[in-house]
């Protein structure tokens, strides 16, 4: 552990409650998105790590999605702020149980907008209820489909079905997103060292029906190229 990692643990765990404390205090989306974003590239800033869209033209500015997106590093859901920063798009995020409970990220997670997956549960109806609701009320959905994140060599790992339920369930069109740059990667470098700036690349797809009858695995992959 170097002195740079215990740094950022320190400056880390601050904002993350710094944000989680100012986010229980608002409820509006653009509230709300205004802070996870102002959280993100501070959080960002501290790495020394930028985001770069390799194709902004293909991001919607509005509207509904089930936003699906590959999963490396814990800085994921920062990139993918950042990334949607120039759109109206609000989604909630689907957070495992011991997210809400980590004493880390809780705060945060409970109070930014965010759906509980409670993977010990034998039903689920509690889940998919949720996910109606905060459809309902006008906010989009983003998802891990891998479920967990991807530790090993492979580009992606297999997708979870729950994420095409949610598609179905609230007649949301699914968005695509990959993140071409290995975040985990890239986090430990810079706790390593912040002298030297990283650069990370977001691309996004075409947009699929909820209805698409296709393996959406196998789509993905073929829309980014992926082996």
């Amino acid at each position: 552990m170097t002195l740079n990692s215990i740094k950022q643990g320190i400056y880390g765990l601050y904002l993350t409650n710094y944000f989680g404390l100012k986010l229980k205090k608002v409820s509006s989306f653009l509230a709300k998105k205004n802070l996870r974003i102002a959280y993100s590239e501070s959080q960002l800033k501290a790495l020394n790590i930028k985001v770069n869209v390799l194709n902004k033209e293909r991001i919607p500015k509005d509207g509904q999605y089930l936003v699906i997106c590959n999963h490396r590093g814990i800085i994921d859901p920062p990139v993918l702020e950042v990334a949607l920063k120039d759109t109206n798009i609000f989604g909630v995020w689907v957070a495992k149980k011991e997210l809400y409970n980590s004493p880390f990220f809780g705060l945060f997670v409970r109070n930014a907008g965010s759906l509980l997956l409670d993977r010990e549960k034998s039903q689920m109806s509690g889940f998919f209820a949720d996910a109606k609701r905060v459809v309902k009320e006008g906010s989009s959905i983003f998802i891990f489909p891998e479920g967990t994140r991807n530790k090993g060599k492979e580009s992606l790992i297999e997708f979870k079905e729950g994420f095409r339920i949610i598609a179905l369930k609230n007649r949301l069109p699914i968005l695509p997103v990959f993140i071409r740059s290995h975040t985990n990667k890239a986090l430990g470098d810079a706790l390593e060292s912040t002298k030297n700036e990283q650069i990370l690349e977001v691309e996004f797809g075409d947009i699929i029906d909820y209805k698409e009858r296709g393996n959406i695995q196998d789509i993905y992959r073929k829309m980014f190229k992926l082996d």
